[in-house]
């Protein structure tokens, strides 16, 4: 692999808007600006990294069409379903510490659980390991309910008095509730709230310093708008906050909570990039990470590439502990990318993926909510093709 650009090592030390240049791949900002100009997006940020140091960073376009703002490299975007990683390290820093362990019941912490029956009217036995695969089968709170919910205990009653969906571990099935569970078994088994503890355990020794499930009392104006493409007009249209998140008095969801940037999203790709350590410090255990980055879910088919609208792809996917799980590369956003590739992509159209075949880890900042599939979107495939083009040159 040559790296014919200038790079920046200490961008890990250093605030990103430093006087040190920041390192871009050719070919990458023009296919933002592809994407830019067919209003797929209205700007994105765009971060490459290696396990050693940072060798692209290039924000395009605008984060806010009507003001006329550009985006910046430090731009806040809601990064939605790319916390379920951040909640299922924060688990097993704890299994580490004998706290907890992915195979206990998860009425071990919440007891509430042990009542739970499944569709079958079977004793559910659920445990932390499958509430974070998305095999447990648990019910998805009312949605008005969960609105006025002010703290992650205050959801439990609402999973528990829904039906299951199916008999544990038979399948697999996107489950928003179960993640929040996990997140709460963080709190019972830290004994602090769980935005406390990712705070005090990943964030700031990862200097993710805008990194946060409050946005208002960390970046003010930063925070990039959120667009939805007319399929009439082809424009784009500016949309709300998402609803539930990003206030105080809204529980710290394990889910979607989380606001971040491209660059400190970077830092925690580095992190499980090295094998869960970073600049001598470490997070998890080699036992942990093969817990998180190797697939937990059998032969179950995975992930949202299964319809066949987006080519019955459910085979090339498993799930590990908090994270979806590349077994076989496909065509699209899968070409470029190794066997063993994990991340997670969001709502909004966010994505990360790290490739430890090939030592790299993409990710993509954009904010739109209305992508068919964000994890399929054209403008996810463009950039790492971008990118692993420039980077094989």
């Amino acid at each position: 692999m040559s790296l014919k650009f200038r790079l920046c090592p200490i961008l890990f030390l250093l605030p990103l808007l430093s006087s040190c240049a920041t390192p871009k791949l050719p070919g990458v900002g023009a296919a933002m600006q592809s994407a830019i100009a067919a209003h797929e997006v209205s700007g994105a940020v765009t971060v490459v990294i290696t396990r050693k140091q940072v060798v692209h960073l290039e924000a395009t376009g605008l984060a806010n069409i009507a003001r006329n703002e550009p985006m910046r490299p430090n731009s806040l975007f809601w990064i939605a379903s790319m916390t379920k990683p951040v909640t299922a390290v924060a688990v097993l820093i704890l299994q580490d510490e004998g706290k907890l362990n992915v195979e206990d019941p998860i009425s071990r912490y919440i007891p509430e659980f042990a009542s739970l029956k499944t569709p079958t009217g079977q004793p559910a036995n659920l445990t932390i390991a499958q509430v974070l695969t998305h095999t447990s089968g648990l019910g998805e709170a009312d949605s008005a309910a969960a609105r006025e919910a002010h703290t992650l205990a205050d959801l439990i009653p609402l999973f528990l008095s829904v039906p299951m969906q199916y008999e544990p571990g038979t399948k697999w099935k996107y489950t928003q509730s179960g993640i929040n569970v996990a997140a709460r078994i963080v709190e019972v088994a830290s004994g602090v709230s769980f935005d406390v503890f990712v705070q005090k355990r990943i964030f700031d020794p990862l200097e993710m310093k805008d990194t946060t499930f409050y946005p208002d009392e960390r970046t003010p104006g930063h925070l990039v708008t959120a667009y939805a493409k007319d399929q009439a007009t082809a424009a784009l249209q500016a949309v709300p906050p998402a609803s539930g998140f990003g206030r105080r008095g809204h529980p710290p969801l394990g889910n979607g909570g989380l606001y971040s940037t491209g660059p400190d999203y970077a830092r925690f790709c580095r992190m499980l990039l090295e094998g869960g350590a970073l600049k001598g410090r470490r997070y998890l255990s080699p036992a942990a990470m093969r817990l998180l980055t190797t697939v937990q879910t059998g032969e179950l088919p995975c992930g949202f590439f299964q319809s066949a609208g987006f080519g019955n792809h459910g085979a090339n996917y498993g799930w590990g502990i908090g994270t979806c799980i590349l077994r076989t590369p496909h065509e699209g956003v899968a070409a470029m990318l190794s066997p063993g590739t994990f991340g997670h992509g969001g709502a909004w159209g966010t994505q990360a993926w790290i490739d430890p075949v090939r030592g790299l880890a993409y990710v993509l900042m954009v904010q739109r909510s209305n992508f068919p599939n964000s994890d399929a979107s054209e403008i996810r495939r463009a950039f790492q093709q971008a990118a692993a083009d420039a980077l094989a040159k």
